[in-house]
């Protein structure tokens, strides 16, 4: 039962401490109560500052929009409307989806193999998963999977199919409104798309006149070292999914961005009681601050990554009984087992050793990791030294 938490640490009701590889699924990019955000929160409330505020004009949602264009938006040339949805990530999806398909007058979408974009039913169309897509007890319709990089292992050429259905009259394909797909898949498990695919991508959306949505929900905010992932790319998607870190704080709060031409949003057509979150507002204004003034934390989150992916890589490349396959962007990682079951009794392993990790993949074949971007290389190596300590514990012994 856990008590407390700074920065990359837990500490349970015993008063032992874990190190945190999990970071709230990506919600806690700046680690556990980080200071810099806290001081100004903490004043804030003591204010008396609004906490609810629904869509009503405050000076934490003023400052912070007045903070995202000039600290995100302009230095990246990009320009959007911002929209609060719900607090959540599939709420921002929810609103992608709905919004794609008021602009272009077409109800189909496609998404990608493995993708996962939420769990509300919208957002559930659109995820590959078969567990989650069972829970919603009724047909999802309305989106068609199409192959993620690398799907056939590099043996067709790029969008092969995709391209085929869309030029063929004869597909049955229904015309789709709009294109979503994740840079990273993380809970798909851990699959970075190319840079020349994301290009690729994009250059077919525009010939085909079909909207582009990226959800940035888990690899944005500096998850893969940039601020937006699809930065790498030097691509603009028309609509932009942000949630989890963009608070900073672990606090609720999403953000949907809108290329200007395509806000045909009537008032009140997509609302919600819980779009006002006030403090998450005043942290995610002092975050971008803190952060993002400069480069060092995105050069900081790339430098770690290749540290992570070298652990992985002397990791795999000692195993002698089972496949292990380092995967990932930045400090999203992941080491992919040929036995799909060891990567949940490595995560348990390193449990029991002190340290938080998640799997993903379709099989939960992937052991992944998302540590803070702000953990220390002393934490970093600490906790990496632990995933190969488990990592060995499980698969020694074994035979492929």
């Amino acid at each position: 039962m856990f008590d407390t938490a700074v920065g990359s640490r837990l500490t349970d009701v015993d008063g032992n401490t874990y190190l945190d590889f999990f970071a709230g699924a990506g919600a806690l990019n700046y680690g556990h109560n980080p200071p810099a955000l806290k001081k100004p929160l903490l004043e804030y409330l003591a204010r008396d500052g609004i906490t609810h505020g629904l869509d009503m004009y405050t000076t934490a949602k003023g400052e912070f929009l007045h903070a995202f264009e000039d600290g995100i938006l302009k230095p990246r040339g990009l320009d959007y409307k911002v929209q609060f949805p719900g607090p959540t990530g599939a709420n921002t999806v929810e609103s992608a989806l709905k919004l794609a398909r008021k602009i272009s007058g077409k109800e189909a979408m496609i998404n990608f193999t493995n993708a996962f974009h939420g769990m509300t039913l919208g957002a559930l169309s659109v995820t590959g998963n078969s567990m989650k897509r069972g829970g919603a007890g009724i047909p999802l319709v309305h989106a068609t999977p199409m192959p993620f990089d690398n799907y056939f292992d590099g043996t067709q050429p790029d969008f092969l199919w995709m391209e085929k259905l869309l030029q063929d009259s004869g597909s049955g394909l229904n015309e789709p409104a709009a294109v979503i797909v994740e840079t990273v898949q993380g809970e798909g498990g851990i699959n970075p798309a190319r840079v020349e695919w994301l290009q690729g991508l994009d250059a077919l959306c525009k010939r085909n006149g079909i909207l582009l949505i990226v959800d940035d929900v888990q690899m944005g905010i500096g998850r893969t070292g940039p601020f937006f992932s699809f930065e790498i790319a030097g691509i603009q998607p028309d609509i932009v999914c942000i949630s989890k870190s963009i608070s900073g704080y672990g606090l609720p709060m999403a953000l949907t961005l809108i290329k200007p031409e395509h806000d045909v949003w009537g008032p009140g057509e997509h609302n919600g009681t819980f779009r006002g979150n006030n403090p998450a507002f005043v942290t995610a204004t002092a975050a971008i601050k803190e952060f993002w003034s400069d480069d060092a934390l995105e050069r900081s989150t790339i430098a770690k990554g290749e540290r992570v992916h070298e652990a992985f890589s002397e990791i795999a490349a000692r195993s002698q009984t089972v496949e292990l396959t380092p995967k990932g962007r930045g400090l999203a990682r992941g080491l992919q087992f040929g036995q799909p079951e060891l990567a949940a009794k490595a995560c348990a392993a390193a449990f029991e050793r002190g340290l938080l990790m998640e799997t993903s993949g379709p099989s939960d074949e992937v052991m992944k990791i998302l540590p803070a971007l702000t953990i220390t290389d002393a934490e970093l190596d600490e906790g990496l030294a632990i995933v190969a300590e488990s990592v060995a514990a499980v698969t020694e012994g074994m035979s492929q």
